[in-house]
């Protein structure tokens, strides 16, 4: 559906429930925002160029902290680094809940690791946190697999012979081949065709969540979710993924060996059965499935979008690329792999891979919270159970913390001395109780992959270099980032 038509069908059936109903009232002391109408809340105030646009230019006018209706949801907006970590780590308990994605709500239904709540969230992220970093209990380590993994795709390049090549699907055959490997006990190789099928299925869910009609369907799910619309294909296209979850649970419980899990599923079923007579456990079918779900779309969408957006800057920044490749020639050389204790190494590369995380800003509005209490903040009083959007990127470009912050500057990560330096506003994986659960993993990856594959290849586009265009071509929830070709020449 056209986003005029939408928005046209969003005014006329806002306006006949507002016959029938008025909007709620507001509890407790929020912060300012524009005055909402009725159900409408502060739809006239959104820029057809998302969430984010009009967020940032409420901003400008209300602070960095904010109160917004989208539609009947009332909603506060953190803004800027301060405000974020305030509220994310000062008062962390207080903001750990997690607030409503309307797109997704219908499918998880706070079951899963990243939408659960309360004692079922924490057992589940005690328990996820620690699988994962067990990775198999004592079997080959994270770095061996993405070790692994970085080789088949050097030998899968290899193939090209320089030929240019869209490279999106390869990111994300290494990034999904990494979190399977610790889900599903297997890695898949490139032409798989299942393999294929769901990451193409995961890129479609990515892309709908980061479109401007999703959205607005946040803005008025109560009745949208009626019509056709980007809910019912993501639905259908999760519910798919689901079904292949729910096979390999299956043939998991045929093949399980108490005294040998070989991945999550095994740990997950066994600490089931350790738990069966309890009614009140978390560690259920249901819980399970949608936890990997999960864990699959995060471990797949998030890092691969991060290399394609990298690759993409080395391309139209060739004199970092060459900076990084003498760096990789000083420390590692061309004949061994590199490794995970290179990193401390190699300050230079790994603030490339800082910049490129803040730049790419692959999750610009974060995703949603809200307070587990009546919370008193900045001298406003949210009531228990308040919707909170903390606006990653407004942290990432934030001004204060990084000079001309739409700009790629490898060298705003490194002191007078040339040593990787911390910075506070650097916050790509949230920060808080929230963090994102995989993020030892993903820069793991990040760092492994960007070094094999400068170590082995010299890049080439065919596009000029001041021609390439790092526009978005969604920016929604998350940013898809644009299509481009690559050459890969062996070095």
């Amino acid at each position: 559906m056209e986003a005029s038509v939408l928005l046209f069908l969003t005014l006329l059936l806002g306006f006949v429930v507002l016959l029938l109903r008025g909007h709620p009232k507001a509890h407790g002391h929020l912060p300012p925002g524009p005055r909402p109408l009725p159900f409408l809340g502060n739809l006239l105030q959104m820029d057809r160029r998302g969430f984010l646009n009009s967020f940032m230019r409420l901003r400008e006018k209300y602070g960095d902290v904010f109160t917004v209706h989208l539609g009947p949801r009332t909603v506060v907006m953190l803004c800027g680094t301060e405000a974020i970590r305030e509220a994310l780590v000062d008062q962390a308990e207080a903001f750990s809940g997690r607030g409503t994605l309307e797109l997704v709500n219908p499918i998880f239904k706070d079951y899963g690791v990243i939408v659960a709540n309360g004692d079922h969230w924490k057992a589940l992220r005690r328990f996820s946190l620690a699988t994962m970093r067990n990775f198999g209990m004592g079997k080959r380590s994270v770095e061996e697999r993405i070790q692994e993994e970085a080789q088949c795709l050097v030998e899968e390049l290899r193939k090209s012979q320089g030929a240019p090549l869209d490279p999106k699907f390869l990111y994300k055959c290494i990034t999904a081949n990494i979190i399977c490997s610790i889900v599903f006990g297997e890695r898949f190789d490139y032409k798989d065709r299942q393999f294929l099928r769901l990451l193409d299925l995961i890129f479609q869910i990515y892309s709908l969540i980061s479109s401007f009609s999703s959205q607005v369907f946040e803005l008025f799910s109560g009745f949208l979710k009626y019509f056709p619309g980007a809910q019912v294909r993501i639905s259908r296209i999760t519910q798919e993924i689901l079904d292949y979850i729910e096979r390999s649970v299956e043939q998991h419980q045929e093949t399980l060996d108490p005294s040998n899990p070989r991945d999550f599923i095994d740990t997950y079923l066994l600490r089931m059965e350790k738990e069966k007579s309890n009614p009140h456990t978390e560690f259920q079918q249901k819980n399970l499935v949608l936890t990997v779900l999960a864990l699959f779309f995060a471990g797949t969408e998030t890092s691969s979008t991060t290399l394609h957006y990298g690759f993409l800057l080395m391309l139209k920044y060739p004199h970092v690329a060459e900076k990084v490749q003498k760096e990789i020639d000083e420390v590692i050389g061309s004949h061994r792999l590199p490794t995970l204790d290179d990193r401390t190494k190699m300050p230079y590369t790994d603030a490339v891979i800082h910049e490129i995380q803040r730049l790419s800003d692959v999750v610009p509005i974060g995703v949603p919270h809200k307070v587990t209490k009546d919370t008193l903040f900045r001298g406003y009083l949210l009531p228990k159970d308040t919707e909170v959007y903390p606006i990653l990127s407004s942290a990432l470009h934030d001004p204060q913390h990084f000079e001309q912050p739409d700009t790629f500057n490898p060298d705003r990560f490194l002191d007078a001395n040339g040593a990787l330096k911390k910075n506070e506003a650097f916050m790509p994986f949230s920060i808080g109780k929230r963090i994102c659960p995989g993020e030892g993993i993903a820069r793991n990856e990040l760092f492994l992959f960007f070094t094999t594959l400068l170590q082995n290849f010299s890049l080439s586009s065919p596009v000029d270099p001041k021609d390439i265009d790092l526009s978005p071509k969604e920016s929604g929830f998350g940013r898809v980032p644009p299509e481009y070709q690559i050459c890969f020449l062996s070095r």
